[in-house]
């Protein structure tokens, strides 16, 4: 019997979640706090989604599984309270906004899976910006594999090339094969030397490189101090303020050594900076002086008070508040060959993360000067611009005529689709990636205004937490037509149904591509991986379609499963 897994929030995400697993033939049932147009009651619960009474109906007492897809955390949280009264022992998969909140509910709960869209989403615009078409992520080897879906053409390099030529390559992962012609897995097309012909579909997950090439701090400070012409209108007005301050004291000084020939210059710049500024000083210098002399005294104390104040003002904005990393950011702004991230979001953030990682030069622009992800991007090191990016001056300032790619990820649909239209304007060959809330909204954007990649984040997280529920580590998992491709680790136990036999021919029956074996400390992989027999212990990693996850569902799932 199928475990039963339920989903907790049928809104955009849930609701999204709920038709997969449901396509995929998981036993699944949702609690709605309203109905579903088109939807009937045999399978999703209407009411409170805090209620027990509610859980209880949707049977969460004899459940396996329970996603909470609302995008509330608060009422996530409540949920998974009233649940784990009921079923002390229910696996929890959990979408929190709030990341750190969720990896100490990780820590201190058993069985709970926290997850966020955002985190999901982040390394496909990151694969985007970068040129990969990436359907699907993958986590091997401590790195963010990009999955891909390659159509074999007639001029394809790969035209005619045996797949077990690309089996041995440690820098990719063959993950489904499906020929144009005929049905055979991906092992058996491995080991029969099968070639590769055109119209054949390859799904492959390839090593990510990274850039190791960083600036010293010499040249970075040469790139800040190269950069400060763009950027004058930082220190202008504190600027101007100053000369001005400057330019009052000299002519104060030069007058009262004209007038008196027996005032030294250095008793008359004293009194002028002392009188200017109010601290006062030698006041015999004018005691003896003409009325005009006088009266000049009079207007520049008054005037000066009010340069004094001015300055005094603008140099504690710039320096106390936030104008010195404002300039300090413009004036780090790289060159060229680098990535402009609109919107410092949760995804925005991620991305900037993810780039900045793998080596490659990052800006980001912000119109909010109060966001909270501003320190976290600065103690990475990356500028940030807080202007309006829809104003072409912005992406001027941002060097986007000899950036690698725009990255647009703010909340909202409208401006993203401005701001990249801006951005064309600007520089027609920038390669261009926008985030969309509504998946029919961005295919049409795309169409129209031929943006390089138009991505949703619902669209692309679902299937993560999709096949979190459908248990064991997930490690990604991409999708190839209507089919769910799942890559997860197995532990290995004596009564494991793979125990004792050939990863060949377990592969072949279970319809599964294995990626590698942990055995103690190494790891087995490449042709001798097809020939290792599976012992106890072992770690298989490997893919399989989330129709096939029900020959891993046994009376006890926590031993085969690594948590």
């Amino acid at each position: 019997m199928k475990p039963r897994i339920i989903v907790c929030g049928l809104g955009r995400t849930g609701y999204k979640i709920f038709c997969l697993l449901k396509q995929q033939g998981a036993a699944v049932f949702g609690i709605s706090d309203r109905p579903i147009p088109g939807e009937g009651s045999e399978n999703i619960v209407v009411g409170d989604l805090r209620s027990p009474a509610t859980l209880v109906a949707a049977g969460i007492k004899d459940a396996y599984t329970l996603v909470l897809a609302s995008d509330n955390d608060a009422i996530n949280l409540g949920v998974l309270t009233q649940a784990r009264l009921l079923n002390p022992r229910i696996r929890i998969i959990n979408r929190l906004f709030n990341q750190t909140l969720g990896e100490r509910l990780d820590r201190v709960l058993p069985d709970h899976v926290s997850m966020s869209v955002s985190a999901l989403a982040a390394p496909i615009f990151s694969f985007a910006a970068l040129g990969n078409k990436a359907i699907g992520q993958l986590e091997l080897y401590n790195c963010t594999w990009p999955i891909q879906e390659i159509l074999i053409g007639e001029n394809h390099p790969w035209q005619g090339l045996k797949l077990s030529d690309l089996w041995d390559d440690p820098s990719r992962m063959l993950i489904y094969y499906l020929p144009k012609d005929g049905e055979i897995d991906l092992i058996s097309a491995v080991v029969g030397g099968k070639t590769l012909q055109t119209g054949d579909h390859l799904i492959i997950g390839t090593k990510p490189t990274i850039r190791v090439k960083r600036r010293s701090f010499w040249q970075k400070f040469v790139k800040a101090i190269a950069n400060l012409r763009q950027y004058q209108r930082y220190v202008r007005p504190v600027t101007l303020v100053s000369l001005s301050l400057l330019a009052m004291i000299f002519v104060a000084t030069l007058t009262y050594v004209c007038v008196n020939y027996n005032t030294s210059i250095v008793d008359a710049l004293y009194f002028s900076v002392g009188m200017i500024t109010g601290a006062g000083g030698e006041e015999d210098v004018v005691e003896k002086a003409p009325a005009s002399i006088k009266i000049f005294t009079v207007i520049m104390m008054i005037v000066g008070a009010g340069v004094i104040g001015i300055c005094y003002a603008l140099l504690n904005d710039f320096i106390l508040g936030s104008r010195l990393k404002q300039f300090w950011d413009a004036a780090r702004v790289p060159t060229r060959n680098h990535y402009i991230i609109c919107g410092l979001g949760g995804i925005g953030t991620q991305i900037a993360r993810q780039l900045h990682a793998q080596g490659h030069e990052v800006v980001v622009i912000e119109s909010d000067d109060n966001n909270r992800f501003l320190h976290t991007a600065r103690s990475l090191g990356i500028p940030i611009i807080l202007e309006d990016a829809r104003m072409s001056a912005t992406l001027k300032a941002a060097n986007s005529d000899r950036a690698e790619a725009l990255i647009v990820v703010t909340s909202n649909d409208m401006v993203n689709v401005e701001i990249a239209l801006t951005a064309k304007a600007v520089s027609p060959k920038l390669s261009v990636v926008v985030r969309s809330q509504d998946p029919q909204f961005a295919q049409s954007v795309q169409e129209i205004f031929e943006f390089d990649s138009v991505l949703c984040p619902t669209e692309l997280a679902t299937p993560s937490f999709a096949a979190a529920a459908l248990g064991g580590k997930i490690l990604g998992n991409g999708m190839t037509d209507d089919l769910l491709w799942i890559a997860l680790a197995t532990l290995i136990t004596p009564n494991h149904p793979f125990c004792g036999k050939a990863v060949k021919e377990s592969a072949v029956k279970a319809n599964f591509v294995p990626l590698y074996i942990e055995r103690k400390n190494y790891t087995i992989h490449s042709w001798e991986l097809l020939e290792t027999r599976l012992a106890p212990e072992d770690v298989l990693y490997l893919t399989m379609p989330a129709t096939a996850l029900e020959q891993l569902w046994r009376t006890n799932d926590s031993e085969m499963m690594v948590g």
